[in-house]
């Protein structure tokens, strides 16, 4: 990728304000403008904010999406709740990444440390 200069977005619609049961997904007219502003190349100019444990780069704002649900965090009532969760869910990262440790790829191992290196940090 980027050896073309091809660019890459992760769009997670799941679980808006809670966990399954509790939260809602993301509103289908807001995931079509946060495809809408990948594709008209907007969101390449857009502030960032970087997320906590897993350092992710969210937009701060996206025309026509409440900026509240684009930080996950700011869409959940109960913040101790969310980060609960969000360790909880880098602690199932940690243990799939925990595959790697033996592993030897690419020239001198360097693709190993970078997959390691891009897991969550907590």
């Amino acid at each position: 990728m980027q050896k073309h200069g091809a660019t890459a977005w992760l769009v997670n619609t799941g679980w808006s304000g809670g966990s399954y049961g509790t939260g809602n997904r993301i509103k289908l007219p807001y995931t079509r403008k946060i495809i809408d502003a990948i594709h008209s190349g907007s969101l390449l100019e857009a502030n960032y904010t970087k997320t906590e444990v897993f350092g992710l780069d969210i937009p701060t704002e996206v025309e026509g999406v409440p900026s509240e649900i684009l930080d996950p965090m700011n869409s959940w009532s109960d913040k101790q709740a969310y980060k609960d969760t969000l360790l909880k869910l880098a602690g199932l990262f940690r243990k799939n990444f925990d595959v790697f440790v033996n592993y030897k790829i690419g020239k001198d191992n360097t693709l190993t440390e970078e997959i390691l290196a891009a897991g969550p940090n907590f």
